[in-house]
């Protein structure tokens, strides 16, 4: 199949003019204040590139959600820059950066967040519908037969298995064609098996599409599928790998604690 996306993501890389689908440049997040402000993350700057597969590890308390919402417009930084491509996110407006998020930036959460009610294919149409923006019906049923949903598009979440609904929720990330797609703890919630099948899905959207991923896991297999591996530690970046079998990031965790 000839990719529709693979057109759409050239002409991006043209016009945004930059090698990176994401940015952080000297990020420092701080929450509270005084004696009880807790710093998040700590002078971060880091280039996401494009058409990659990235993982980002780290102990409870690293940053990594705080990492993965300030590249997402979902936390603004105390200080620094957020880029999506060229666009500098801090200097948007509340509604233009709410734009951003839902038309350039895909997310897939653990928890899937379908609506019970909707079909799978009203599901995945939902953001575009509730922006009244039109559906290219060419595109959808794409990116529905990439993710093995198409012959379940009228069904709806309580008749799909676990997997089967983390893969409508990928879809539905990827139907405005985004600029990378956000991932936290995806397969958390999964079997082994469908956490398998769900981690193949990235890399093969990654390799044949050329999207972007990025993907908060604590499972070393799990980030053995990405091109590379961030590890973040109180805050600050610690280190990175690059295609690592699950027994080295499993390794470079253990010894975390004294990067």
């Amino acid at each position: 199949m000839t990719s529709v996306w693979r057109r759409s993501a050239t002409a991006k890389e043209q016009s945004q003019g930059t090698a990176a689908a994401m940015r952080l440049a000297s990020v420092s997040k701080t929450y509270g204040e005084g004696t009880g402000a807790v710093t998040a993350l700590d002078d971060v700057s880091f280039d996401v590139p494009r058409g990659s597969f990235t993982a980002v590890m780290g102990p409870s308390g690293s940053g990594k959600s705080t990492f993965l919402h300030c590249l997402a417009g979902l936390d603004r930084p105390s200080s620094g820059h957020v880029y999506l491509g060229d666009t500098e996110l801090g200097g948007l407006k509340e509604s233009a950066l709410t734009a951003v998020r839902r038309e350039r930036i895909g997310y897939v959460f653990q928890a899937y967040n379908l609506m019970s009610a909707l079909t799978v294919k009203q599901n995945v149409t939902l953001v575009p519908r509730l922006s009244n923006t039109a559906v290219d019906e060419s595109w959808l049923r794409e990116i529905l037969e990439r993710v093995g949903m198409l012959q379940y598009a009228d069904r709806r979440p309580n008749q799909l298995s676990g997997g089967q609904q983390q893969r409508v929720a990928i879809a539905r990330a990827l139907v405005t064609r985004p600029d990378a797609v956000l991932a936290d703890e995806p397969t958390g919630a999964l079997d082994t098996r469908s956490s398998q099948e769900v981690l193949r899905l990235f890399r093969q959207i990654v390799d044949e599409t050329g999207q972007t991923v990025v993907m908060v896991t604590h499972d070393p297999v799990a980030a053995s599928f990405a091109d590379s591996v961030v590890f973040l530690a109180d805050g600050r970046l610690a280190g990175q790998l690059q295609r690592p079998t699950p027994d080295q990031v499993a390794d470079r965790m253990t010894h975390l604690g004294n990067w």
